[in-house]
């Protein structure tokens, strides 16, 4: 029997493109002969939702999608799983419907709801307590919805039911390692019950998330059959054999790219469907001879290709002449749009009108205004031109406020702000392996933030490789101060950090929304109070 996960990519309240792009599906899933076809977690209507999901409009647009689902499959001989929500006397509900010759036979309603990091399912529903279990030519199928197969008590009750293999609808957003947590959360809580999984997952960007696909059929003996490609829509089949105890037959299974080339194709995927299905034209960023807007600017151009993407080079005071000519070196190599717009006349003008009123030497309020002088040009460039800013931050600079407010942080998206500094280099130097885009003066040289004579990072931050593991594990892992000293990092440079971090949190709040590829993003997984005396 072959049974198909269409592995697509929603828009969040597209309930006519999402209800065609399921019919489509289910039409070329009956055609490869597949007598079930198995949809992501709340594919209807695009994920997360969130308080859209409050909006009784919202869920009523969602039932007259599904049935148009209905009416459109009703000449397939195809089982089809569709997730959507569902409004009833029990509440809200994560549903799954088994929909069979244009009706819907069943309803199942997601009995884990996780609450952490970035899922808010508790919010939204209610939990389901009922298995739903099924059968095809001979074949009892139980159904789940994503986090019910992390748990070990939805899959039980599916079995103790009948299931002998089971279906799950899956809305998992990428990070770096996710699917090795899938597989594992599978084995744990399916495979030790004796049947074997398939999974069908999003794809795409949605604000800061993106989904990677992979969808994947799993068998009981906890051996991967086959899985779907990564970051790409798919209708993904595997054959399954009867038997006492059905199993998918093994096929070949994409091998685990490098970290770096999951990342890129993540933070691709992300900018290309966030533009796109925000309507934007196109995307216009300061490119200043670093390698933090290099790389941004690559990623923009490989996601939209270059004639909606626009490099502008703003050079001050102190912008080292290296500095000009690798901006103009990496523009000509990509193709885009570059344009030079000195900043030393407006920001002269500046420091003479605030002269009376600052007085002493200079400090960090000169190297300020030059970064929001650029952001008032780039924003301005924006507003007649409809593309979209591009900040072009780190997660390492985020992390300790090494950053402008109103200056390099103003911007629509920040596309690296869940990227580090030493994974920057990395995923620079990978994307330099495919084509040699990025100079290699802009990978070798110190980096600097070029406001004022003989600037360098290091000045102001411990070394990069210091500083990431810091923050890897005073904010991807919870750890405290003790604990991050205890692993081999210098007392003081671990309180220093750590107070860099709290204080910058003011900073972070006013921060434009990125793409989530870490285990701990600043954003939706980081809600720390801006005002705390905690200090540990």
């Amino acid at each position: 029997m072959r049974i198909a996960a269409a592995q697509i990519n929603p828009v969040v309240g597209d309930f006519d493109g999402n209800a065609q792009r399921i019919i489509a599906s289910a039409r070329e899933a009956a055609a490869s002969g597949a007598r079930v076809l198995v949809t992501p977690e709340l594919v209807l209507v695009g994920y997360p939702p969130e308080d859209l999901l409050f909006r009784t409009a919202f869920l009523e647009a969602s039932q007259r999608a599904l049935r148009a689902v209905c009416e459109a499959t009703a000449s397939l001989d195809l089982h089809l799983l569709v997730g959507h929500p569902a409004a009833g006397a029990a509440g809200r509900g994560n549903a799954a419907s088994l929909v069979h010759r244009g009706r819907v036979l069943a309803e199942y309603h997601k009995h884990e709801l996780p609450n952490y990091r970035v899922f808010d399912d508790v919010r939204y529903f209610s939990p389901g307590t009922e298995p739903l279990v099924f059968e095809v030519d001979g074949i009892r199928f139980g159904v789940l919805v994503c986090e019910d197969y992390w748990v070990a008590d939805a899959p039980r009750r599916a079995v103790q039911a009948g299931a002998q293999v089971l279906l799950a609808l899956n809305a998992s957003p990428y990070e770096t390692g996710k699917q090795d947590l899938r597989l594992d959360a599978a084995r744990a809580n399916v495979s030790t019950l004796g049947v074997a999984l398939f999974a069908a997952n999003l794809v795409g960007g949605q604000d800061e998330l993106v989904f990677d696909g992979r969808s994947f059929a799993l068998n009981a003996d906890g051996r991967l059959a086959a899985q779907a490609p990564a970051f790409e829509e798919a209708l993904f089949v595997a054959d399954l054999v009867a038997g006492p105890t059905p199993a998918f037959a093994v096929g070949e299974v994409p091998s685990e790219p490098p970290i770096e080339a999951q990342l890129y194709s993540a933070l691709v995927l992300g900018v290309r469907d966030y533009i796109g299905k925000n309507g934007f034209p196109g995307v216009i960023l300061g490119l200043s001879g670093g390698v933090d807007s290099a790389l941004t600017l690559a990623i923009a151009v490989d996601a939209l290709g270059a004639d909606r993407v626009r490099a502008v080079m703003m050079p001050s005071p102190y912008t080292a002449d290296i500095s000009l000519a690798d901006a103009r070196d990496m523009a000509s190599r990509l193709g885009v749009r570059y344009d030079e717009i000195p900043i030393a006349d407006c920001f002269d003008a500046f420091l003479d009108a605030l002269a009376p009123h600052l007085p002493g030497p200079p400090d960090t309020t000169q190297e300020n205004i030059q970064a929001r002088i650029r952001a008032v040009y780039l924003m301005a460039l924006s507003n007649r031109t409809g593309a979209l800013v591009l900040t072009t931050g780190n997660k390492s600079e985020l992390a300790v406020g090494y950053s402008t407010l109103y200056g390099d942080m103003a911007g629509g998206f920040a596309v690296i702000k869940d990227v580090v500094k030493t994974m920057v280099w990395r995923l620079s130097r990978w994307r330099n392996g495919r084509g040699a885009v990025i100079p290699e003066r802009v990978l070798t040289r110190p980096p600097s933030a070029e406001l004022k004579p003989g600037q360098l990072d290091q000045d102001s931050l411990p070394p990069y490789d210091v500083l990431d593991a810091i923050i890897e594990q005073y904010v991807e892992q919870d750890r405290s101060v003790e604990e991050i000293v205890a692993s081999g990092h210098d007392e003081a440079t671990v309180r220093r950090v750590t107070r860099m971090i709290r204080g910058a949190e003011y900073k972070r709040r006013q921060a434009p929304l990125g793409i989530r590829v870490t285990h701990r993003a600043f954003g939706r997984d980081w809600r720390y109070p801006v005002t705390s005396r905690f200090r540990d």
